[in-house]
């Protein structure tokens, strides 16, 4: 899930009217829809493992609201500190939830919910995942309606594999049940670097499986999906009782980190997006762009992305 990368800043072309007409058109509509789109903050995470916007949640949430988006999904990273020497959880200063909030109302953004990524593949929470997921349900407490996804953090398939999978969704419950008891909504989020847990369809099978339906659903990432080596169609079918969260990102299948910015590589969104419409589908799709250029200009692939949204995606939503 992590690897190096460099850091470039470009600015945004507010000079533009166009651009100007586009945001407030597409911020409108998007906040009016049951369906909802947003940002992931791992684009600009990818900078230097991190580093390169430690502590500037504030800015990408001001690119998110720039690019049309109604919502963005900050990270909860429990191996910040330790691993990568960034600030608290990657959120810094915004582990305040007054700075949190400050931000986004300045900039007409949305919490759509936040990411916490832990491994969880031991038999119980490590006192450092409990602190980690506890933070999170308390200051999730304050943003009323937001999602608390869960997101296993790669940790080798060597060794115990079926009871580490087995930890994973145990953990994952535990977490979501605690949450779930404080009024909170949850869900689940594979991944597919090689070294996930739960990446291909026999990690779903037993993983999917064994969730709690009674307090968490699942993030079904399609990107990640097709990455594994399964249909997207198919595996949304196969647990589309689960779903009420998504994250898209487009995937070109080729190199090691085989993505492709959105509406470019092999990803049919005009099919995903309908299937979630003909199912009443009300909620987030949260954009998460991991391709190359992204590495060096998140700013731009945001806003880009946020057009094509616009223009592809936001009719079938309606």
């Amino acid at each position: 899930m992590f690897f190096q990368i460099r850091n470039t800043f470009y600015p945004l072309p507010w000079g533009d009217l166009s651009f100007l007409l586009f945001y407030f058109n597409f911020s409108l509509l998007n906040k009016m829809s049951k369906i909802k789109f947003g940002s992931e903050v791992y684009t600009w995470f990818m900078q230097e493992t991190g580093k390169g916007y430690d502590n500037k949640l504030d800015h990408m949430i001001k690119v998110a609201g720039q690019a049309g988006f109604a919502g963005i999904e900050p990270m909860v990273l429990e191996v910040s500190e330790s691993a990568l020497g960034c600030g608290k959880y990657w959120l810094g200063d915004f582990c305040d939830a007054s700075r949190l909030k400050d931000a986004l109302e300045e900039h007409n953004v949305e919490l759509a919910g936040l990411a916490l990524i832990c491994a969880w593949d031991a038999e119980e929470e490590t006192p450092e995942e409990r602190a980690a997921a506890d933070f999170t349900i308390d200051l999730l407490k304050q943003f009323p309606g937001s999602m608390l996804g869960t997101v296993t953090l790669p940790s080798g398939r060597s060794g115990n594999i079926q009871e580490r999978r087995l930890n994973v969704a145990k953990n994952i419950n535990r977490v979501s049940k605690r949450a779930a008891d404080e009024g909170l909504k949850c869900s689940y989020h594979p991944n597919s670097p090689p070294a996930s847990l739960v990446r291909t369809q026999d990690d779903y099978d037993v993983v999917l499986n064994s969730l709690d339906p009674e307090v968490t659903g699942w993030t079904p990432d399609v990107g990640h999906i097709i990455r594994g080596g399964m249909d997207v169609i198919e595996t949304l079918n196969k647990w589309q009782h689960l779903v009420n969260h998504i994250h898209y990102k487009d995937f070109s299948g080729n190199g090691p980190e085989p993505w492709a910015q959105m509406g470019t590589g092999k990803l049919d969104f005009h099919k995903i997006t309908e299937w979630l419409v003909q199912r009443d589908y009300e909620g987030w799709i949260i954009c998460e762009d991991e391709c190359e250029r992204a590495i060096e200009e998140p700013d731009e692939v945001t806003i880009q992305n946020g057009e094509w949204c616009k223009e592809h995606l936001e009719p079938l939503v309606g």
